[in-house]
């Protein structure tokens, strides 16, 4: 991968790719093994590879480049201890990523876009449109970043915060491929969330992979009318489709799909919009995650009022389902809240 100055972006590269870089520059094949497991530990510069000769650090540095995240402000954190991160990206591209504190350790909600054209009319990410897709390297570096501010280890990864991880569908499967392999972060799938508004064709190549990570898929309307009115993306691909697409990933990969509901105040919200919803997942053993939809300046809309009758409503009729827990809503560091421009 070629991007900065025409330079090899090689923290992009799979072990194999870098040893056969290696051997193609004379070196001996294992000092590719020894690149590789530098830049899986976060070094951002070639001059941090103090186990390589001078001669070497000298080539990566005239031949290739190390895609970082630049840290330019850690926002104050939240009352949940909720933190959400400002990154300045090579080319003064930037995003923000959000550090969570479970029970069961940190999670870490990065980008995998800077900016995002779906075009959510309540969510504050798709206001600037898509700016450009991020690197397999730079969804790392967020990883170390996060990891080197706070001195926690990251155990589990959402991928949920700017952008739609399928419209950048190449670089996040490599990325995916990349932070699992065993040469690196060697972080198990199901440790690992991904979550899409519906593109159908990504979703269906997404199936053929069978890479076992947790799949959500954000619906937040129960019918075509609702959700193209809230979401472009269902103009291009309707309910219907929508639906048909994640069946059969669940039974092409045996993985329970995760729904994700905003209630919104007058949208989403009655008793027949929990019916129509009822009725759209049944039968697939989905679960759907209910969340009170985040504030977002200037979007003119609301949370509905009642987000625990909703799920209940649900659960009445057989559907399993839960309200999430929001987290960082004080920061701007919720669902829908992420933008990298008012941080």
């Amino acid at each position: 991968m070629k991007d900065h100055m025409d330079k090899i972006d090689i923290k992009s590269l799979m072990p194999q790719e870098v040893t056969a870089l290696a051997r193609e520059w004379g070196l001996p094949p294992y000092r590719g093994g020894q690149i590789f497991s530098r830049l899986a530990a976060g070094v951002q510069s070639f001059e941090e590879m103090t186990d390589l000769p001078r001669g070497a650090r000298a080539l990566l540095e005239e031949r290739c480049f190390i895609a970082g995240a630049k840290e330019i402000l850690r926002c104050p954190s939240a009352k949940d201890g909720t933190q959400k991160f400002l990154f300045e990206l090579y080319d003064g591209a930037r995003i923000e990523s959000v550090l969570m504190n479970y029970e069961y350790g940190h999670s870490l909600c990065l980008s995998t876009q800077a900016g995002c054209r779906m075009g959510c009319v309540f969510c504050a990410t798709g206001k600037s449109g898509l700016i450009r897709n991020l690197l397999p390297s730079e969804m790392l570096s967020q990883i170390h970043a996060a990891e080197k501010s706070t001195g926690v280890k990251i155990g589990r990864l959402v991928l949920m915060g700017m952008g739609e991880p399928l419209d950048n569908y190449d670089h996040v499967l490599r990325f995916l491929k990349l932070v699992s392999s065993p040469e690196g972060l060697h972080m198990g799938m199901r440790k690992i969330s991904l979550s899409t508004c519906g593109l159908v064709p990504q979703l269906n190549k997404l199936a053929e992979e069978n890479l076992q990570l947790t799949l959500s898929v954000s619906l937040h309307a129960p019918n075509d009318e609702t959700r193209s009115r809230l979401m472009p993306v269902n103009r291009r691909w309707n309910l219907a489709s929508l639906m048909d697409s994640c069946r059969r990933y669940t039974k092409k990969t045996g993985r329970r799909i995760s729904f994700e509901y905003a209630v919104i105040d007058g949208q989403s919200d009655t008793p027949e919009c929990a019916k129509q919803l009822a009725g759209l997942i049944r039968g697939m053993g989905a679960h759907i995650n209910i969340i009170p939809l985040n504030p977002v300046k200037g979007s003119g809309f609301h949370a509905g009022k009642n987000a625990a009758r909703f799920a209940a409503q649900l659960s009445a009729m057989g559907i399993n389902a839960t309200v999430r827990r929001t987290l960082g809503a004080d920061v701007d560091a919720a669902c829908g809240q992420l933008s990298a421009v008012n941080s």
